[in-house]
């Protein structure tokens, strides 16, 4: 059975054909016209890497007005690789969470006159514009948290400074010995904070341009004169940020009684964490209150030897305990040993509240703020040995933004990614050589012997 194929069947066909050529070409505009106008990703690298951590989304909608962000490097590297394309794509995140952060890609080969005017300090490098301000950043030290230091400095509409007791033996925010605290200190330079050191020995009082000063575990006790300057200073609305170790106060008794703080004696032991030697003095932070400082915090924390921190009332004074550690543990008033007992005629049980976030309404000649005041009865976890356990760096940061006032950058840094390092040691990669670059080729050539004679064989 034959159809014949006429005219009008032959017309037909074709315009069926031209017709769903249109369609289709149409579908294609309306795709592409889509993929356009509405863009979607989805992060499938390990630990989410290529996404900005909830922290920086939080941070950067506090950034209000344009950042403008100039990328002097060369086009393509040495390997050939599209440097500038590569940059875009790395802004990318940034743009998506800010619209108003613009990028602007220049090769300084092309354009050395305006390389030259952005005053350079080295080859590959960004200059980061936001208020009329502006930071330099070198490319290869470009990353989530650095970029984002540079845009909590340049929002920042006044320096803060932080200013460090000094005089008595305390911590130092410069210092490099094991119990000092300088790598605090440059961790807050980082973020936009300018240090000071405080000796009220020489000064006249405290100056009137601080943020906040940071007392931490004087080693001698300090002159009554120093101490009227203290207390002038939280009496007037000053803030503060008071390390306390299971040490006598030095002199500082006045400062406690102002903010009502009851500091029983003892040290804080858990045996849940046993050390390799020692008392079991260490105490980990995972209970925090919900306040501006720990409202989002979730991570752990590391209080080697530790007081208990209480508070009695005052009036004007708001109170929330921040930090509770040591839920089966107690707090040691004998001495310390390597199996501490329990005593409940002398000890107090836990949880043991260890820091404190204090608040008043203060009134002065540019009308009411707000004073704020932060006691932690251990001075360990912020220096130099422990800060990089857990959570202590960001708790200690956070503590200092809500003392200065900036209770909406308080960031989570960004998440490490995953480990994806593989390691091969010798003997395996002699055979994984031996077996892709001898073994399979040789394998493939047998193979296709075999079936060409094979072939041969059946003409």
């Amino acid at each position: 059975m034959s159809m014949n194929i006429n005219r009008g069947v032959r017309a037909q066909l074709l315009a069926q054909g031209g017709l769903y050529l249109l369609l289709l070409l149409a579908l294609v505009m309306l795709l592409a016209w889509v993929a356009r106008e509405y863009r979607g990703e989805w992060d499938v690298t390990a630990n989410a890497r290529n996404t900005l951590s909830q922290g920086t989304q939080d941070a950067l909608r506090q950034i209000h007005g344009v950042v403008s962000i100039t990328a002097y490097a060369m086009a393509k590297d040495g390997g050939g690789n599209d440097v500038h394309r590569l940059l875009r794509e790395k802004l990318r995140p940034w743009q998506r969470q800010k619209p108003d952060l613009t990028l602007t890609l220049v090769d300084p080969r092309d354009d050395p006159k305006r390389a030259n005017a952005a005053g350079l300090r080295s080859p590959n490098e960004m200059v980061i514009e936001h208020k009329g301000r502006s930071e330099h950043l070198p490319l290869e030290q470009l990353n989530e948290q650095n970029l984002l230091n540079v845009l909590i400095r340049l929002s920042r509409t006044s320096t803060a400074v932080v200013y460090w007791l000094d005089g008595h033996g305390e911590r130092k925010l410069d210092g490099i010995a094991n119990r000092d605290l300088g790598e605090f200190g440059r961790q807050l330079q980082a973020k936009g904070f300018k240090l000071a050191s405080l000796n009220l020995a020489i000064a006249q009082d405290v100056p009137r341009d601080a943020a906040a000063v940071i007392i931490a575990s004087p080693q001698t006790d300090l002159q009554d004169g120093e101490v009227a300057k203290l207390k002038q200073h939280v009496d007037s609305g000053g803030n503060l940020l008071w390390l306390i170790d299971p040490e006598p106060l030095r002199g500082l008794d006045p400062i406690a009684d102002v903010l009502g703080l009851v500091l029983t004696p003892g040290t804080v032991v858990d045996p849940a964490i046993k050390p390799r030697s020692g008392p079991p003095t260490l105490a980990v932070g995972a209970n925090y209150a919900r306040h501006p400082v720990t409202a989002a915090f979730r991570l752990n924390t590391l209080f080697p030897g530790s007081r208990q921190i209480g508070t009695a009332e005052r009036e004007g004074w708001r109170v929330t305990p921040l930090v509770e550690v040591a839920q089966r543990g107690w707090v040691e008033t004998g001495a310390l040993d390597d199996t501490p007992v329990f005593d409940a005629a002398k000890d107090f049980r836990g949880p043991v509240t260890i820091a404190a976030a204090l608040e008043r309404t203060v009134s002065g000649a540019a009308g009411e703020r707000q004073q704020r005041v932060v006691v932690v009865g251990n001075g360990n976890f912020l220096a130099n040995t422990f800060l990089g356990n857990g959570g202590n760096l960001q708790l200690g940061t956070a503590m200092l933004h809500w003392l200065g006032g900036d209770d909406k950058m308080i960031a989570i840094p960004p998440r490490p990614a995953a480990d994806v390092q593989v390691n091969v040691d010798q003997t395996l990669l002699y055979l994984i050589a031996f077996t892709f670059l001898l073994a399979l080729p040789l394998a493939f050539a047998i193979a296709g012997g075999v079936v060409w004679w094979r072939r041969r064989k059946a003409r």
